[in-house]
């Protein structure tokens, strides 16, 4: 089984925060990961605005190891065009569009998707997905 991880997800990795203990059982349970492309702005950006010094560093050291183990759905046509497509009909935002269409494409209905988002978690239910956390 692969697990696809969107950023709300990843990022209690490296933060403390509540459900940081179940996102490590999920990722302990399988360490085969998926994300989208835009996974790594998403992540980074929020460690470089709520961490600072060497919390920061090691958080991005953490993160880049584990970016370099994932398997990433490049944003290409036609990822963009299922997030489209799934924006339109779920009402979700841009980037969890993204996340949806890039899960769709690595396999979502077979492989458990990961969020501790509850719109982004709602929408992936309505499209009979396994979903993880939120």
């Amino acid at each position: 089984m692969t697990l696809y991880l969107d950023s709300s997800a990843l990022l209690k990795r490296y933060f403390d925060e509540p459900d940081s203990a179940s996102v490590e059982r999920f990722l302990l349970s399988d360490t085969e990961w998926v994300t989208g492309r835009h996974t790594a702005i998403e992540v980074r950006r929020n460690i470089a605005r709520t961490l600072e010094g060497e919390h920061a560093a090691v958080a991005l050291e953490q993160f880049g190891g584990d970016w370099d183990a994932m398997a990433v759905v490049e944003l290409d046509e036609t990822t963009c065009d299922l997030a489209a497509s799934i924006a339109e009909t779920t009402g979700v935002r841009t980037l969890d569009a993204l996340h949806l269409g890039a899960a769709q494409r690595a396999g979502a209905g077979i492989l458990p998707f990961v969020t501790f988002d509850l719109r982004q978690a709602r929408a992936a239910r309505s499209f009979g997905w396994t979903v993880l956390g939120g």
